[in-house]
């Protein structure tokens, strides 16, 4: 078998559905807060927040710079619109600006592509912290799990709804409800930078990533048997597995030394 078993969609989505409500009942919360970006993720996440807690109780930002595509920041707006929760649109070019004069750093864009994802947490929390609200994550397994995402910046959240879910699996859900082709069918990116996609940056297609993953972390698969089912070389099953390794430390609470006792 070199597929990933089918979820239960219906039954996937209603535990999502509680799971989110149980999370904004635990900490008395009034609502949740959501970026939106226009992406299969942060839509989906939208829609099963609004079913959860209904859309008077979810508060949507849309947070685009000058790399964000622009039918990604027109998406995002229409999904809030769609769905008839209370959204607004704060572009964070000039926030961004003043960091990068006071810094006075030579241009990097994995470092400025981090502090704009920093930058939108920071807005986004200042709002939830506002209004009471819970900020929902939008992290999906395949990017949780080998650590594309910033870590204080996307990756910081008060809950991951659809953190179980492979990006396939994301699809797959989204698909079932009913969600915006013109969402679906455009190639994930984060806009952190001109031309950037996410395929791209983590080397290898979604599907293929899945079943790696699937693979060695389910299966307990070594490389060279992954290899040979998948039929690539040796060499891209390391690649996954050497981000996984190396990106554990995002998904950690930070480590203090033990005291001694006298």
């Amino acid at each position: 078998m070199s597929e990933i078993p089918e979820i239960d969609l219906e039954k996937t989505k209603s535990d999502i559905i509680e799971f989110i409500q149980s999370k904004v009942n635990e900490a008395n919360s009034d609502g949740i807060a959501i970026g939106l970006s226009g992406g299969i993720d942060s839509t989906l996440v939208a829609y099963l927040a609004c079913e959860a807690v209904g859309p008077d109780n979810v508060f949507g930002i849309t947070m685009p710079s000058a790399t964000t595509p622009t039918e990604d920041n027109i998406h995002g707006s229409e999904v809030a619109q769609n769905l008839g929760m209370d959204y607004k649109q704060i572009a964070i070019d000039s926030i961004l600006k003043e960091y990068l004069s006071l810094t006075q750093l030579d241009n990097n864009n994995l470092a400025i592509g981090n502090l704009k994802a920093r930058i939108r947490m920071s807005v986004l929390y200042y709002y939830a912290n506002y209004k009471n609200y819970l900020v929902i994550g939008t992290g999906n397994k395949s990017e949780i799990l080998i650590g594309y995402f910033t870590k204080h910046g996307d990756g910081a959240c008060d809950m991951e709804p659809i953190g179980d879910l492979y990006k396939s699996e994301v699809f797959k859900l989204s698909e079932y409800l009913n969600i915006s082709e013109e969402i679906l069918n455009k190639p994930p990116r984060a806009g952190l930078w001109e031309g950037q996609s996410d395929e791209d940056e983590i080397g290898m297609s979604y599907d293929l990533l899945d079943k790696i993953l699937y693979f060695y972390t389910e299966k307990d698969m070594k490389n060279t048997e992954i290899a040979q089912k998948l039929d690539i070389s040796v060499d891209d099953v390391d690649m996954i597995i050497t981000k996984i390794k190396r990106s554990e430390h995002k998904s950690k609470v930070p480590e203090s030394p033990q005291k001694t006792i006298l």
